[in-house]
């Protein structure tokens, strides 16, 4: 799915997931609340707590009542395991399809500059 076409509590779900996964939180940190990430976002708050029961449901992060939520045990390699997939499924067969149409190799693109 277009990014532009994405609903606005999956952008969000993107972007703690890359911040899970690119180590700004790590397992036991705490995520920033509903109403700071809101309004850091510049979204509604009751999209991004969409966005969080999504983590809970999937188990990714816990709440503990009148303290915050939390990241998960394991949560970062779920969540790398299940952007995997979805990258081998999704995003990498058009652009083996590109690289086709180009003449392009992966020894290509290693030594590409960009």
């Amino acid at each position: 799915m277009n990014n532009a076409n994405k609903p606005v509590y999956l952008k969000l779900r993107d972007i703690i997931s890359e911040s899970i996964l690119d180590g700004k939180y790590e397992e036991g940190d705490m995520l920033p609340s509903v109403r700071v990430f809101a309004a850091d976002q510049g979204a509604n708050p009751l999209t991004v707590a969409k966005a969080y029961q999504g983590f809970q449901e999937e188990g990714l992060v816990t709440v503990k009542r009148g303290v915050g939520m939390f990241v998960a045990a394991g949560a970062r390699k779920r969540l790398c395991q299940s952007q995997r997939e979805d990258f081998i499924k999704n995003v990498w067969p058009p652009v083996e399809r590109q690289m086709k149409r180009l003449d392009l190799t992966v020894d290509d693109l290693l030594k590409s500059d960009a």
